[in-house]
């Protein structure tokens, strides 16, 4: 079951420059925003910047919680190359 722990804030989802491949993805629990981009998940605001919204679009958060394999998983459609960790990749 689902529970709230984050103090009521959206989670965050956006990209910075960095990583092996030239940007990385980073997600953290945050306050809104003017002009962000606002979405629901599970009971969960999912809100990201207009700067990160162009590398986003129409990507797909998922979270895995396998044993080889746990945590967050982002399938971006926009990426032209992905680091092997899954966290960075290049447009």
């Amino acid at each position: 079951m689902l529970q709230r722990e984050d103090g009521g804030k959206a989670l965050r989802v956006y990209v910075e420059n960095g990583g092996c491949s030239g940007m990385q993805y980073r997600l953290v629990f945050d306050e809104r925003r003017e002009k962000d981009w606002v979405s629901a998940a599970g009971g969960v605001a999912v809100v990201v910047d207009e700067f990160s919204a162009n590398y986003l679009r129409g990507a797909v958060v998922d979270f895995s919680d396998s044993l080889n394999d746990s945590g967050f998983k982002i399938s971006n459609p926009n990426a032209k190359q992905n680091c092997g960790c899954g966290k960075s990749f290049g447009v």
